[in-house]
Formats: C-alpha cells, structure tokens, sequence
C-alpha cells in the first residue's frame, strides 16, 4: 500500500458525450409508427362502437358529436407526440461505449461501456420486417429487461450493430 495514490481528476477534461455525432432513426421507422397508432386506434374505435351498439342511452347525436370530437383530437395529440419522440431518439457507438437518447420534454441520455453489457438481442415486428427495420436490444447485468432498445434501425445495419456488439462482449471473456 506504499505506493497508493488517489488523485484528484480534473473532470473539465473528460471526454462530452454532447459532442458525439448521433445517427437518427431510420426514415420508415416514422411508418411503422404510424401504422402501428393507427391499428390500435381502429381497434378502439371498433370496440367503442360495439360497445355503444348495445348501450342504447350513447346513441344520440350529441353524445356521438363529444365522443368524435375528443378521440380525433386524443387521437392527433399521440400522433403529435410520437412524431416529436422519433425526431429525438438517436444513437453512437463509440469505441468504449454505446449511446442512446431519447425524450420528448426532458431529454436523457444513456450511456453504456461495452464491458458491462451481457447480451444482445434482435428482434422484428411483423410490420417493421415489412419495411427491412429491425430493433437492437442491449442487455447489461442485473436485470431481466434490456436496458436500451434501439427501435427502427435497418435489418442489415442492426446486424452489423449486434455483431460488433457479440465481438466486444467476446473480448472481454
């Protein structure tokens, strides 16, 4: 223990993760989105006319009028915001580290090194294999949950992605 130092760091002269060039989603991934809302806002819509088929009290025409009005504009407010959350979310791969931010009011940033990721996963959805996307998953110790998803990435890119990924981990064995 003679030789133990702990020195001060200076942490003005840290690298910023600010600086680092982010890659945006890709420009289907917008697509997949939409689609995505769209199908769920049918099913509701599908289900809440049922429901008002046999609730007979809903039927009048100002009830139908409140009820149009406040889905079309429930509706625009989540296609508003999931607009907005794509244009945030990006991504970097560095050589130590991967990043990924996203948010649509405040804005987080995650940073991960590569030797504390564990597992990485792929994974595509019926209607984002339709448009060649893909989602990369990166797990890190201690949890059943990935940490970063990184949703809308083409196939062939989110396959270089994982592959770097399994190279890092390999490494560190």
């Amino acid at each position: 223990m003679e030789n133990f130092a702990n020195e001060t760091i200076d942490t003005t002269q840290l690298p910023r993760y600010e600086e680092v060039t982010f890659t945006a989603l890709h420009d289907k991934y917008k697509t997949v989105v939409l689609l995505n809302i769209s199908i769920f806002s049918g099913v509701v819509l599908i289900g809440a006319v049922i429901y008002a088929s046999f609730n007979h009290d809903m039927l009048t025409p100002i009830n139908w009028t409140f009820i149009s009005i406040g889905l079309l504009v429930l509706l625009g407010l989540v296609y508003f915001f999931a607009l907005l959350g794509l244009k945030k979310k990006s991504f970097a791969f560095r050589n130590h580290d991967v990043l990924y931010r996203s948010g649509i009011i405040a804005t987080s940033t995650m940073v991960i090194p590569y030797n504390r990721i564990q597992h990485v996963a792929l994974h595509e959805g019926l209607i984002s294999r339709y448009f060649g996307l893909a989602k990369v998953e990166i797990f890190t110790a201690g949890g059943s949950a990935s940490d970063i998803k990184i949703p809308g990435i083409a196939k062939e890119h989110a396959e270089d992605i994982k592959q770097l990924l399994t190279g890092k981990i390999q490494k560190q064995l």
